[in-house]
């Protein structure tokens, strides 16, 4: 990797380090356990950063004074949960990294922290764990720990719709993987880049790098990253209205896959393009199964939302107000893609009964959301569907109606027995 540390991880340091976590004071009450739990991140933190190779290492005395300190602090939040433990577990490593000169023993723990603040959809926080991990790992860390921060690092930006900031860690993960010869791990860097354009909106191009990406995979016998590409391509094709060709991708991506979260976002998004091309017995299946399954909050709140969808475009008033109250029971701290589709589709649903102030309400709070996240192909979507409510349109009209299913292919109708036999 040589010398140098990137220009984006020598400015984390002009602001005061891991002040993320004091947010959570501003969020919440100060007695609360999720601003002591902030609190107690921020110092593990700033102990963790005593390691950083580019600063004067503390003397025995200073670093077990902290060290005690800091554990003694996560001693009073135990019994709070998982994220008190993923912070005893961050000091522990830290201790023994000190002790031993092994500074590779912190990078499991903060690398599952970090996965863990990405569940709970901290963004920002999991950002700052992973720059710690990289910034005071350095070159001491082994080459895979590095290629994943950096990965991971990237898809965290990306959720929070920073695109070019996710290009760029996704570029610098390629890199070190081509230094070391790593070729799965360059094709994973470019998946990550894929999933920018993809959800950027730059469509065209996004189908093009898909369709390299897959040959490559399948060509050099990565089954994992074949599958990411075809859950890519039938996703995208999907986007560009060619979703009739993009079903099967989709299915074989759920085929291919191994991770049994990975498996139900393909199901979960094959569910969606059913019910695009009006299939909606089979994506109400697909959906449903993915309810049943799921313990991803992100991917369980995407099918709920869809189950609303296909209820409201079934004219269920009863089931749609059920999943609208159980989508989003965290909507705030849900990523913003999230929150825009769900206030969409409950825009939709009221302007499909016919209740248009509602519908408008709805629709602007998704606009919104939209706007501030630079989430193009939504705010095109919205302002579209508001000038249509403001001309009084029938809500077919607004919404586009769900067409009436069509002569199934035979790709079709074997997605459609495959999902039958996996119902039953």
């Amino acid at each position: 990797m040589g010398l140098r540390v990137s220009t984006e991880l020598q400015s984390r340091r002009a602001g005061l380090p891991h002040a993320v976590f004091l947010q959570r004071v501003a969020d919440e009450p100060a007695t609360s356990p999720d601003v002591r739990l902030g609190q107690g991140a921020f110092l593990v933190l700033r102990f963790v950063d005593l390691l950083a190779p580019d600063r004067e290492p503390p003397t025995p005395d200073v670093f077990r004074y902290q060290w005690a300190a800091t554990e003694r602090y996560c001693a009073e939040l135990s019994g709070e949960g998982t994220e008190a433990s993923h912070l005893s577990c961050i000091v522990r490593a830290a201790g023994d990294a000190h002790r031993t000169g092994e500074f590779h023993l912190i990078a499991p723990a903060l690398f599952a922290y970090a996965l863990y603040l990405e569940q709970e959809s901290h963004l920002e926080e999991a950002e700052d764990v992973l720059q710690t991990m990289i910034t005071v790992g350095l070159e001491r860390l082994q080459t895979s720990d590095t290629i994943s921060a950096w990965l991971r690092l990237g898809r965290v930006r990306r959720m929070q719709t920073n695109w070019e900031s996710s290009l760029a860690a996704y570029r610098e993960a390629g890199r070190i993987a081509t230094a070391a010869v790593d070729r799965q791990s360059v094709l994973l860097s470019r998946v990550g880049q894929c999933n920018v354009l993809h959800f950027r909106g730059n469509l065209s191009e996004a189908e093009a790098w898909w369709r390299d990406l897959l040959k490559d995979a399948a060509s050099e016998g990565f089954r994992n990253v074949q599958a990411q590409a075809e859950h890519g391509l039938g996703n995208t094709l999907d986007r560009r209205g060619q979703t009739e060709r993009g079903v099967p991708h989709l299915w074989r991506a759920y085929e291919l896959y191994e991770d049994e979260s990975a498996r139900l976002r393909a199901l979960s998004d094959l569910g969606l393009s059913l019910l695009a091309i009006g299939q909606v017995a089979d994506a109400e299946q697909a959906l449903n199964e993915v309810v049943r399954r799921e313990s991803a909050a992100d991917n369980l709140a995407n099918a709920k939302i869809e189950l609303m969808n296909c209820a409201s475009f079934r004219r269920d008033r009863v089931s749609f107000e059920r999943w609208r109250e159980r989508a989003l029971n965290h909507g705030g701290e849900a990523p913003p893609n999230i929150r825009t589709d769900y206030h969409l589709k409950v825009g939709i649903g009221f302007a499909r009964f016919e209740n248009v102030g509602r519908a408008e309400q709805e629709l602007r709070r998704a606009l919104e959301i939209a706007s501030t996240h630079d989430l193009h192909e939504f705010v095109f979507r919205i302002e579209r569907l508001l000038t249509a409510l403001r001309e009084c349109a029938t809500p077919d009209d607004l919404v586009g109606a769900i067409p009436e299913p069509g002569d199934v292919t035979e790709a079709l109708r074997e997605v459609s027995a495959s999902l039958a036999a996996l119902g039953g």
